[in-house]
């Protein structure tokens, strides 16, 4: 095995480790003890666990090994061998570990929120090593495969929903929906932040007549650069230049000033972007690469 292999290998190890734990604390920790069960399997394992007293993780793996046997024909060997890894840690964490810590009995709106937290943390560092914790992710690239016109998002939310809503008679109230989608929110957010929230930045669109200057400016005044792009105005004909600028958060309000003080009457957009590779923003040569 050469030094990369064994580098990769090794970052391999510790994404399941740390993913395993952060899976388990949000599982077994905070929502086995609060009275709702998460979307996924994970939570219809925990719907097993109330009503048949089957341990968490020993459902769980139940619970995908049919769906590992749909999804080989579509997802690959790679990703299920990786994926079948990544789960037995989770099962180890879920049913041998953390059954011997302390579980949290608070407040269950605040266990919804740091379950969601947790899972989403876990299927993150998953998810950046190429694997996954198994589960839905299986059913919903299946379901892409056969029918690629259906939208992820759709797939995903309604298989969700549905384990959510079986909540309510299992545990007997609807605050156990509301709980599960607290945490499947939670979830949701923490998983876009930490794949894409970190490099994420502002692209600043300016549309000016005096593209040259305004680069300049923004230039002097920022340190950013920028790319001109040569247009013409639709309806008049006349020339015009597309500044695109990309920077940070906190740029974007100096991005604009630094154009308007060259010509107040540019036309200035600004835009979201998930993240920003090159000089200046992230090296993706800097990213833990997949071996």
């Amino acid at each position: 095995m050469g030094k990369a292999n064994r580098s990769g290998w090794g970052w391999d190890i510790a994404a399941d480790l740390a993913g395993g734990v952060c899976y388990a604390v949000g599982i077994y920790v905070f929502a086995k003890h609060a009275g709702f069960a998460p979307g996924g399997v994970s939570g219809l394992a925990l719907l097993l666990d109330r009503l048949l007293g089957v341990p968490v993780g020993l459902g769980t793996l139940l619970l995908n090994l049919p769906l590992f046997a749909l999804s080989y024909r579509f997802v690959g060997r790679r990703f299920l061998r990786r994926t079948l890894r990544s789960m037995v840690f989770c099962v180890l964490f879920l049913d041998v570990v953390f059954p011997r810590l302390p579980a949290y009995t608070g407040e269950p709106f605040l266990a919804a929120l740091y379950s969601g937290v947790f899972l989403g943390a876990g299927m993150a560092l998953f998810y950046m090593r190429g694997s996954s914790s198994g589960g839905m992710d299986l059913l919903v690239m299946t379901v892409k495969a056969l029918r690629p016109h259906l939208p992820v998002s759709a797939v995903m939310l309604a298989c969700d929903a549905v384990v959510i809503l079986l909540g309510w008679p299992v545990f007997g109230n609807v605050d156990a929906v509301l709980y599960g989608l607290t945490a499947t929110a939670a979830t949701a957010v923490v998983l876009d932040k930490i794949m894409y929230g970190v490099g994420a930045g502002k692209l600043v669109i300016i549309i000016t007549d005096a593209g040259q200057e305004v680069a300049g400016r923004i230039a002097a005044q920022c340190g950013r650069g920028s790319t001109l792009v040569r247009a013409a105005g639709a309806y008049t004909g006349a020339e015009r230049h597309i500044l695109l600028c990309a920077c940070g958060r906190a740029e974007a309000y100096k991005v604009r000033a630094a154009a308007h003080e060259i010509d107040a009457d540019a036309f200035v957009m600004v835009t979201e972007t998930s993240e920003v590779f090159g000089e200046g923003f992230t090296d993706p040569r800097g990213s833990i690469p997949l071996p």
